[in-house]
């Protein structure tokens, strides 16, 4: 087996609704044990000594799986994804940003999506403890909570899987 297991997978719900991403090992094992469904290959093939398998690219579980909604977590990570690797105050996009609260949190501010914003260094320290207004800069947007869409979750994916979106769009 020469294929790389770790490629990542698109789950479906028996309803078709995107569930989670898993490996390609992962995946052939729900294949195989008969729980789930190839919906797209476009990885080629796994050959073992007896059979040969195609590689999927989604697969489409058998039954429903109940789970709460979606949410988008609150981390550096996805602050940045929300703001597109920008700087909220000056507009520059850096490979190093920094995390800025609005409202400062020794002022009250809370570690929210509403009161956090991706930051340059030279931004935020010129900012400092202060508000918006007192450091007399103004926000490119206001801060909010990013819906949590199928195509914003599983977004990071789309380019090196671009048959994904057709399953992910409306969800």
């Amino acid at each position: 087996m020469g294929m790389n297991l770790s490629f990542p997978v698109l789950v479906l719900n028996a309803n078709f609704e995107p569930l989670n991403v898993c490996n390609l090992r992962r995946a052939l094992g729900l294949i195989i044990s008969g729980r789930a469904e190839m919906i797209a290959d476009g990885r080629g093939e796994i050959h073992t000594p007896s059979t040969t398998y195609a590689c999927p690219s989604i697969i489409r579980l058998d039954h429903m799986v109940k789970r709460p909604r979606p949410q988008v977590k609150l981390n550096k990570r996805e602050i940045f994804r929300r703001d597109s690797n920008k700087c909220q105050y000056c507009g520059k996009r850096l490979a190093h940003l920094t995390i800025d609260h609005v409202m400062p949190r020794h002022r009250g501010g809370k570690h929210i999506w509403e009161n956090v914003v991706a930051a340059c260094p030279a931004c935020n320290r010129r900012k400092g403890g202060n508000t918006v207004r007192e450091a007399r800069m103004q926000l490119l947007k206001k801060p909010a909570k990013p819906r949590a869409t199928a195509v914003y979750i599983y977004g990071r994916y789309l380019d090196n899987n671009g048959e994904w979106l057709t399953y992910l769009k409306g969800w």
